[in-house]
């Protein structure tokens, strides 16, 4: 029987402060505290009765409703909680009714990108959302500024490594190639994901990235969400986040129609 005591890292995902990932770091940085105490990773605290703070500021105890949002970012959104340099960012979609629960995002898109985020303040969903070992598929349309030869995509798949950090993605197929075999436009999909990893890979090998955007998370498609629009999850719909789609069989008619889609 539970005796009612949370690990910390639990306690602030479940307050919807950060997901257990952040928790983590920030405990290490020496950011949270327990009853005047620098916490210790895995230690135990008592909604109830200990006093948790965050950079000096009180956690409150009682948990928040457990809310998923889909969101349509465009591009000039960062996707942070808060940022002196772009006072508008992501969680300025946030519906009306829903602006007082705090939310954090699971899988974020830089500032220049756009396309399907997935806002939540479920401390356990972030956490497997983004953790590598949920394999979670991530598909993205990518324009270059100059037409890439299939010749190179083998790079791609086989990856580079660019200031000692490996990059490379699981898949990707030219659209719409040209007679001689190559394509401005290509499908990319991953299932990791590092910071700006796509735009760093295709700069390395020599080609600008023009747009970048992620039309699918695992089964769960973008269509239907307007630009900067919002929508909450269903269970059946979180759901399909994890569900792998059959990235290596969907047909080439299939995907070039998906990544173009608006």
């Amino acid at each position: 029987m539970s005796d009612g005591t949370l690990r910390i890292q639990k306690f602030l995902a479940d307050a919807g402060v950060c997901s257990r990932r952040a928790a983590e770091q920030a405990i290490r940085l020496g950011e949270v505290w327990i009853n005047g105490k620098p916490a210790e990773l895995g230690q135990k605290v008592d909604p109830l009765v200990d006093r948790v703070t965050l950079e000096g500021k009180p956690i409150r105890t009682a948990p928040q409703p457990k809310l998923t949002l889909a969101v349509h970012k465009p591009r000039g959104l960062v996707c942070s909680n808060d940022d002196p340099h772009n006072p508008e960012t992501v969680f300025s979609l946030v519906p009306r009714p829903f602006v007082r629960f705090r939310f954090f995002c699971a899988g974020r898109l830089d500032k220049d990108s756009e396309g399907l985020v997935i806002l939540t303040t479920d401390g356990d969903l972030a956490h497997r959302l983004m953790h590598p070992a949920s394999q979670v598929v991530k598909r993205y349309a990518v324009r270059l500024a100059a037409p890439f030869p299939a010749t190179k995509i083998r790079l791609l798949l086989r990856g580079i490594t660019v200031e000692g950090e490996r990059l490379q993605v699981e898949h990707a197929l030219l659209l719409n190639p040209r007679p001689d075999g190559s394509s401005d436009s290509l499908d990319v999909h991953l299932h990791h994901g590092k910071k700006r990893e796509i735009r760093q890979l295709f700069m390395a090998l020599g080609y600008d990235v023009k747009r970048l955007r992620r039309y699918q998370i695992g089964a769960y498609r973008l269509k239907g969400i307007p630009l900067r629009g919002a929508i909450q999850l269903s269970t059946q719909e979180i759901d399909l986040l994890f569900k792998n789609p059959g990235v290596f069989n969907d047909t080439r008619r299939s995907r070039s129609s998906e990544a173009h889609e608006d």
